[in-house]
């Protein structure tokens, strides 16, 4: 027998195997590195393009939906692990090869896959991706990644606590240095606190629905979603929560506007300043920072109750089309304006009570979109600051004397809350408010605890289940 006859046949070129599953999250990382685009705007057109062309069914979904997020909140632990298995700087590593190793990273150190099955599964995806060579470089990474669990491989990548606390902090809870320490500064407590906080920003939030009053009840949710599958709101009347999350959209008063999906935060905004105390007319309510609209709807509901009038402004018309859409139906008068308002059309003091929810940094909701924590800088915050101090001194002349101005923001950041009040109130940065006084705020969500030391109030992920919204309220004197 020849030498040529002895040898082993070549083994056929096999296919790669597509998963659907792990394909679909691999593409919604990809645009949000990409395009700089949000997952969750990205993620629900994929899925219902899955569900038509792939057959998902719901397990395959929250299988994918966790893959996306569980590997963006994580992104800076798995960022520090792959950099210790690999002989290269990270940023020497193709974007697209380090989302699969991301991917591959999250399914090992993250979830229940068992691990011989994140490691094959992964390369899978890597020679359907990236193609046979690049996947080979992934196995031997994943591999090494495979050798600790998250708690051995946090003892080998974060520095000692007591060296630099902020740097074990970035490393352990996923979280960009400059974040942890604004957060830090924020709640002014010990490590309790902010471990807690940073935890909480990297845990799935829940879907909170709210029923907008007089169109909605939160009994008709709750057996609307099935005995079992909703609880009332922690704090807000109009709250129902679906802690196993589930399709709102599939609910018949979500789909006639009667219901909509809102964190609880918000709800607690709206309906403190609903709440606050006035002298005179309360007949004309303005939403200065109207879009998308779930502020305005609760908003709209809670004005019709009392007979008072809506007027809900947008700078953005496409934003202000999505701030028409949630109000349509509301039963009590409103109008939907497309306008700047730190250059209002309406005379002054045309208002009794006026909500500015300020475009801000976002870091109170981490939970909801985790990729803002790797884009925001800290110079963004000195891009925001004469925006936020502009609409509030123009809210504080859009309302009556003696009639309510609300400023909120969905961040904790000291540089976005108090910081932007007092400035506007003692007339620093050369902006004309008129006088005004702060209303305690605390009183005006009975039951809620920890809201702070006043008069404002701060809410929390770790302490009340909410985004980290920010409130104040003033009440115009002069």
């Amino acid at each position: 027998m020849s030498e040529q006859s002895r040898r082993r046949p070549p083994r056929p070129h096999r296919r790669p195997q597509k998963d659907p599953v792990r394909l679909l999250a691999f593409e919604a990382l990809r645009a949000v590195d990409e395009r700089d685009a949000y997952a969750n705007l990205v993620l629900p057109p994929l899925l219902r393009k899955a569900r038509e062309r792939d057959g998902f069914d719901s397990r395959d979904a929250a299988f994918a939906t966790e893959l996306v997020y569980g590997t963006l909140r994580r992104q800076g632990t798995y960022d520090a692990i792959i950099a210790a298995c690999v002989d290269r700087p990270l940023r020497e590593v193709d974007p697209p090869v380090l989302d699969v190793l991301s991917l591959g990273a999250h399914q090992l150190l993250g979830t229940r896959v068992p691990g011989h099955a994140a490691v094959s599964s992964t390369v899978e995806l890597a020679r359907v991706v990236l193609g046979d060579g690049r996947a080979k470089f992934v196995n031997a990474v994943l591999r090494k990644v495979s050798q600790h669990d998250l708690d051995g491989w946090l003892e080998r990548v974060a520095p000692p606590y007591d060296d630099d606390p902020e740097d074990h902090l970035a490393v352990v809870h996923s979280h960009p240095r400059w974040v942890v320490s604004a957060l830090w500064d924020a709640l002014g407590g010990g490590r309790a606190g902010i471990e807690d906080l940073l935890a909480a920003d990297n845990e799935r939030p829940e879907v909170t629905l709210v029923a907008r009053p007089g169109r909605a009840t939160t009994e008709e949710l709750l057996a609307a979603v099935g005995e079992g599958a909703g609880l009332p709101g922690r704090w807000s009347p109009y709250a129902v929560r679906l802690p196993e999350g589930g399709e709102p959209g599939a609910l018949e008063a979500v789909r006639e506007g009667r219901a909509g999906v809102q964190d609880e935060g918000s709800q607690l905004v709206a309906a403190a300043l609903a709440a606050a105390p006035l002298d005179g007319p309360d007949t004309r309510w303005l939403d200065g920072c109207a879009g998308p609209g779930g502020k305005a709807a609760l908003l709209g509901a809670l004005a019709a109750e009392r007979g008072a009038a809506l007027v809900a402004a947008e700078k953005q018309p496409h934003r202000a089309r999505l701030v028409a859409r949630a109000l349509a139906g509301n039963p009590g008068p409103y109008q939907v304006v497309t306008a700047d308002g730190t250059r209002p059309p309406w005379p002054a003091g045309s208002f009794d009570r006026v909500l500015v929810d300020v475009p801000c940094s976002g870091l109170g909701a981490l939970r909801r979109r985790p990729e803002a924590r790797w884009r925001r800088r800290p110079e963004d915050l000195d891009g925001f600051a004469p925006l936020q101090r502009d609409l509030l001194a123009q809210a504080l002349k859009s309302v009556r004397v003696g009639g309510v101005v609300g400023y909120a923001t969905c961040s904790p950041h000291q540089a976005e809350t108090r910081a932007v009040v007092d400035d506007v109130l003692k007339g620093r940065g050369g902006r004309e408010a008129p006088a005004a006084e702060w209303i305690d705020a605390r009183p005006l969500l009975p039951g809620v605890p920890a809201l702070g030391e006043g008069p404002d109030l701060q809410l929390w992920p770790h302490l009340h289940g909410t985004d980290a919204m920010y409130l104040a309220l003033l009440r115009r004197t002069g």
